[in-house]
C-alpha cells in the first residue's frame, strides 16, 4: 500500500512523498511509475526511485491528480500566482558577465504573490536580495551562477542598524560577502524549480582562504536566509559553494525539500545545510555530497569575552528521507551550540561514506545543551565512526589547551555544556572502520540519558584504526563497539547488537 502526501506545493511545482511501508528512506524499494492528470486528461508521466518526488512546470491554481502504478492516487491544487516576471524582459542576457542590475529590476517589478522566473540558460549575476511574498522559480535548464569579482559583491556587516547579528562566521558576528541569493527579514518566500544555483566556488579564489578575511569580510554562502519566516526551498540544485552552501540564520517555519546540494570533496568548509538559531525546520528528501558536514545544526557560540547577546536556541528540527553521500559528518550538531540545540529528529535516512554518521560536538566554554535528539531507521555504510558525542572538541585557538582538554573536573557554570536525552534506534550500520559509538563527556557534566536500541552493525576489512573524535587523550580504536568516558548509556535488547555481527545483510 503506497501512502502519498504533499511535502511542498507552490504555484508551479510540487514535491510529493511516496511511502510504501512507512519506513522507506531516501530511495524506494523499487521504482514507481506515475501519471499526472488534469481535468481527467494525462498531462505528464514518468517514473521515480525516490521517496520524495519533485515535479516542475505546473499551472498555477490548478487541480491535479497524481497516480502511481499500484493504483493509489493523490489530488492536490497548486497555489495561485499574481504574475510571472521573466528576467529577459528587463535586459538579462546569457552572454552578459553580470546580470545583477537587470535581475534586480525584474525582481522589483514582481507583484505581491508573483514569480520571478529564471528561464533556461546560464545567467551570471551578483547577489540578489529577495523580498517577501514572492517566488523565485529556477526553471528547467536554468543555471544562476555567481560572479567571481569580489569588488562587485557587497559585504554584509556583522550587525544591522538595530544591533542584531547579520553577517556571521562560525557562530560569531562578522562581516561576510553577500550570497548569490540573499533574503533578509522575508516572509512567505518560495525558492523552487528544477534549475541550478551555482556559487562559483571553483571559478573564484574562495577556497584558497577558508579561515581568513578578504577586504575585512568572510567568504560568501550560496543561499543565505536571515530572520526569515515561512520559507519553502524545493527542487533546486545548489552547488559549487564558496563556503557553507545553504545557511538559514534566525529563521522560523522553513522547509527544504527535494534539493540536491553538491560540492567537490576537497572544497574547504562547504557544509551542505546549516540551520543556525532556527526553529521549526524541515529538511526532507535532500541528496548531499559535499566537502564538509552534510547537515550541521548550530546555535552560535559565546565570544572569548563572554558575549552572548547574539545566541539563540535552535530547536524543533526534522531531518528525514535524506541521502548523505560523502561528507565529514552526515548529521552534525555543534560545535557552535551555545544557544542550545533541542528537539532534533533524524529519521528514515541513508548515510554513505561519511566520516561520521550522527555527530554531536561541543567543549568547555560553549555552555548550552544538546538535548532531546532522536535518530532512528537509518542505514549507514562505510562510515569512519557511526555515532559520536564529543565534549572535548578541539576547535578555536585554545582548543588544545589544558582547560579544554583536561579530564579533571572543573566548576560547573554557565559556560559548561551538556549533552543529554539522546535516543538511537533501528540502525543498520555496515563496514565501520573505527567505532560504532563513541561518547566522551565532561567529568563535571557527564553525557546522560542515552538510550540505544536495535542496532545491527558490521566492520570493514581495514587493518588500522583511528581516534573516533577530534580531541586529545582519546585512544585509537579499530573495530570497537562502544568507547565511553563520563557517559551514561542505556542499552535495550543488547543481544541484537553485541557482540556485533560480521554478516552482511
Amino acid at each position: 500500500m503506497m501512502t502519498i502526501t504533499a511535502s511542498a506545493i507552490t504555484a508551479r511545482t510540487v514535491a510529493l512523498c511516496l511511502n510504501p511501508d512507512g519506513k522507506a528512506r531516501f530511495f524506494l524499494p523499487q521504482k514507481s511509475h506515475w501519471t499526472l492528470y488534469k481535468t481527467g486528461e494525462i498531462v505528464r508521466s514518468g517514473e521515480t526511485d525516490r521517496v520524495i518526488t519533485f515535479i516542475d512546470c505546473l499551472d498555477p491554481a490548478t487541480q491535479y491528480v497524481f497516480e502511481v502504478d499500484t493504483g493509489e492516487s493523490f489530488t492536490f491544487t497548486t497555489a495561485e500566482c499574481a504574475g510571472r516576471v521573466d528576467i529577459r524582459e528587463f535586459g538579462a542576457r546569457t552572454e552578459a558577465t553580470n546580470n545583477g542590475a537587470a535581475i534586480a529590476a525584474a525582481l522589483a517589478s514582481v507583484p505581491v504573490g508573483g514569480t520571478l522566473a529564471i528561464p533556461e540558460g546560464l545567467w551570471h549575476t551578483g547577489p540578489l536580495f529577495l523580498k517577501s511574498d514572492m517566488t523565485l522559480h529556477l526553471e528547467p535548464g536554468a543555471t544562476l551562477t555567481f560572479i567571481t569579482d569580489r569588488d562587485q559583491i557587497p559585504i554584509l556587516p556583522a550587525h544591522t542598524a538595530q544591533g542584531d547579528m547579520l553577517g556571521s562566521w562560525e557562530g560569531l558576528p562578522d562581516a561576510c560577502y553577500a550570497s548569490i541569493v540573499t533574503a533578509i527579514g522575508c516572509t512567505n518566500l518560495e525558492i523552487t524549480g528544477s534549475g541550478t544555483l551555482d556559487g562559483a566556488g571553483a571559478e573564484g579564489d574562495w577556497w584558497s582562504w577558508p579561515k581568513e578575511r578578504r577586504n575585512g569580510a568572510r567568504r560568501a554562502r550560496t543561499l543565505f536566509l536571515n530572520n526569515c519566516e515561512a520559507v519553502t526551498v524545493s527542487g533546486i540544485t545548489v552547488q559549487n559553494s564558496p563556503s557553507w552552501t545553504v545557511h538559514p540564520l534566525y529563521c522560523h517555519d522553513i522547509e527544504f525539500v527535494a534539493l540536491a546540494i553538491k560540492n567537490p570533496a576537497d572544497s574547504p568548509n562547504t557544509d551542505g545545510l546549516d540551520p543556525e538559531c532556527c526553529s521549526d525546520v524541515l529538511l526532507e528528501g535532500i541528496h548531499f555530497t559535499v566537502g564538509d558536514d552534510c547537515i550541521a545544526i548550530k546555535a552560535c557560540k559565546r565570544g572569548d569575552d563572554g558575549s552572548d547577546d547574539h545566541i539563540r536556541p535552535c530547536e524543533h528540527i526534522t531531518v528525514r528521507h535524506c541521502y548523505m553521500e560523502r561528507g565529514h559528518g552526515a548529521v552534525v550538531i555543534g560545535s557552535e551550540m551555545s544557544g542550545s540545540v533541542r528537539h532534533v529528529t533524524v529519521e528514515h535516512c541513508e548515510f554513505l561514506g561519511t566520516d561520521r554518521g550522527l555527530r554531536l560536538k561541543t567543549r568547555r566554554g560553549r555552555g548550552g545543551e544538546i538535548a532531546h535528539v532522536r535518530c532512528r531507521n537509518i542505514i549507514m555504510q562505510e562510515v569512519h565512526s557511526a555515532i559520536v558525542a564529543n565534549c572535548f572538541y578541539f576547535c578555536d585557538h585554545d582548543g588544545r589547551s589544558e582547560w579544554v582538554q583536561s579530564r579533571a573536573p572543573y566548576p560547573v557554570d554557565a559556560s559548561t555544556p551538556s549533552i543529554h536525552d539522546i535516543e538511537i534506534s533501528d540502525l543498520v550500520i555496515r563496514d565501520v572502520r573505527v567505532v560504532i559509538g563513541a561518547f566522551y563527556g565532561l567529568p563535571e557534566m557527564p553525557i546522560r540519558s542515552v538510550s540505544i536500541n536495535n542496532i545491527h552493525a558490521s566492520f570493514d576489512n581495514s587493518t588500522e584504526g583511528d581516534v573516533p573524535v577530534m580531541a586529545l587523550h582519546v585512544p585509537t580504536c579499530h573495530h570497537v563497539g562502544f568507547s565511553t568516558e563520563f557517559a551514561e548509556l542505556n542499552f535495550q535488547n543488547e543481544h541484537e547488537y553485541f557482540p556485533l555481527s560480521i554478516e552482511k545483510e
